[in-house]
């Protein structure tokens, strides 16, 4: 590595992790939160017995995990202006993180709530409690307890897929670099630092996916 790539990488580090900062991390908390909520709803909603709600859910879901998020932001940002909608690349970052988030989100909530025991739904009906008051009360804080590992894992992957939104010239951590590279002609040792700073964001969140974790088990024990 010579002089002018070392100057390269001092130049461009700070603005990197500042976009990362300043732009990635509350994108992500952002869609992540609204994902969250979406999951939850489109969870209870696939459980339930209404018919015709239970087959948006299923289809959105369907259609969400079986094409490529990438594929969707292209939709969202280059096709809806094609029927007169058009979005500016923030709100269609948010819409199409949020909806891969509620959809991938979903099956685990789902799937944590159909794990408790049916034991605890009939103890909650026999102390006079209806569904809605044993789901909130009962079944919810334990699927809550049995989701936040794979819920974690998303978060950690939807830290990555922030990257994607590069594509509809959102400028975040990976475009930065983008323009870096087109600036310097050093796309190798650019990525390369985009890369590093993205592995430290998720080892720093991973570490703190497995404290509370941990502080999880705990409660479960004691």
């Amino acid at each position: 590595m010579d002089d002018r790539q070392i100057q390269i990488i001092m130049d461009s580090f700070w603005p990197l992790l500042k976009a990362g900062v300043v732009l990635t991390i509350p994108l992500t908390l952002i869609t992540f939160a609204l994902g969250l909520i979406l999951a939850v709803l489109t969870a209870l909603i696939r459980l339930s017995s209404w018919t015709i709600p239970k087959f948006i859910a299923r289809f959105y879901v369907w259609v969400i995990r079986g094409t490529p998020l990438l594929v969707q932001l292209f939709i969202i940002y280059y096709g809806l202006p094609s029927v007169g909608i058009t979005l500016s690349p923030y709100l269609s970052a948010v819409i199409g993180l949020s909806l891969s988030v509620g959809a991938y989100g979903s099956e685990i909530v789902r799937a944590a709530i159909l794990s408790i025991q049916k034991g605890q739904w009939e103890a909650a009906y026999s102390l006079g409690m209806s569904r809605m008051q044993a789901l909130r009360r009962i079944i919810l804080p334990q699927a809550a307890r049995v989701s936040i590992p794979p819920l974690g894992n998303s978060f950690i992957s939807l830290i990555k897929d922030t990257s994607l939104v590069a594509s509809i010239t959102f400028v975040e951590m990976f475009r930065t670099a983008q323009e870096y590279v087109a600036l310097t002609y050093e796309p190798l040792l650019l990525y390369c630092e985009v890369a590093v700073i993205y592995l430290a964001f998720s080892s720093v969140l991973s570490l703190l996916q497995n404290y509370v974790e941990k502080r999880l088990e705990r409660f479960s024990a004691s």
